[in-house]
């Protein structure tokens, strides 16, 4: 562990609706106006991004990373019958932070990294304004067919069976390796999406016309052996962002065999890194 990881604060925020959501500071050596805020994958707990947030203190950027209501930190005593689901995540508890951010920090540039859902649902927020870009790695449709290889198979499987199914069975949805267990209206409504050809952009019950209202730059990043998140995926969701530059990443670039969804964030990808923060260095001037 790295000293920044070692001097990194946990602390406790609030959500839009009150629920307490366990959050960590990465600070940097020397007085910033900048700040990152950063939004986890689906069920995944915020210190696995715990270097990645360091190495962006590091690059003079306080960093927030926070746990979903549901998730980790932010995880109630029993799972079953706990009500969270993937919009509140968004409307709630995104949201709230960076009310949170807005309110405590005063930043003078307010920038996103969204990890898969992460990336998803940030065009769901109704404070947007607040944001001065964001990056985003494997952020994709999660429609089933979009899927690469045979992870076509294994969406479908997840979207039709084990969610709605296990998560009605155990009142919450065991989901074991790098997420944790889900919240059974998250388990359920995230299945809906994966069945839906376009993904959470077809569902109207939730406030979609705040995608065209997203005005800040996004960087999104897809990944050659993401079969979670193909390229095709990451731009069927992406497009929805009105001000978006895409790029494509290979495992070799970083001198490394694989990456998948979640190795971008692990810290044998760290040379990757540079290239992420050296566009966020453009915009907080």
């Amino acid at each position: 562990m790295s000293e920044r990881e070692r001097l990194h604060k946990d602390f406790a925020m609030a959500a839009r609706d009150g629920y307490r959501l366990a959050a960590s500071v990465f600070e940097p050596s020397g007085h910033t106006e900048n700040v990152v805020l950063m939004n986890s994958a689906t069920a995944v707990p915020r210190r696995y991004y715990r270097h990645f947030a360091a190495a962006l203190a590091d690059a003079g950027y306080h960093t927030l990373t926070y746990d979903y209501r549901g998730i980790g930190g932010s995880r109630p005593q029993r799972l079953r019958g706990f009500d969270a689901s993937m919009r509140q995540w968004a409307l709630s508890d995104m949201a709230g932070v960076i009310d949170w951010i807005v309110a405590e920090l005063r930043p003078r540039r307010l920038f996103l990294v969204g990890h898969s859902v992460g990336g998803q649902i940030a065009g769901l927020l109704d404070n947007a304004e607040a944001v001065d870009g964001m990056v985003t790695v494997s952020a994709q449709s999660g429609y089933w067919a979009m899927q690469g290889g045979e992870q076509k198979a294994v969406a479908a499987f997840h979207a039709y069976l084990t969610l709605p199914l296990l998560s009605r069975l155990f009142g919450y949805m065991p989901w074991p390796g790098v997420s944790e267990d889900l919240p059974k209206a998250a388990a359920l409504e995230w299945a809906s999406w994966c069945r839906n050809p376009k993904y959470l952009l077809g569902d109207d019950t939730l406030p979609l016309d705040r995608f065209a209202k997203f005005s800040a730059p996004v960087l999104a990043y897809s990944i050659s052996d993401d079969k979670w998140g193909t390229a095709r995926s990451v731009d069927a969701m992406m497009q929805a962002y009105p001000n978006l530059q895409r790029r494509h990443l290979n495992p070799a670039e970083a001198g490394l065999k694989a990456i998948g969804h979640f190795g971008y964030f692990r810290p044998e990808s760290g040379a990757l890194w540079s290239d992420a923060i050296a566009w966020l260095d453009q915009r907080r001037k």
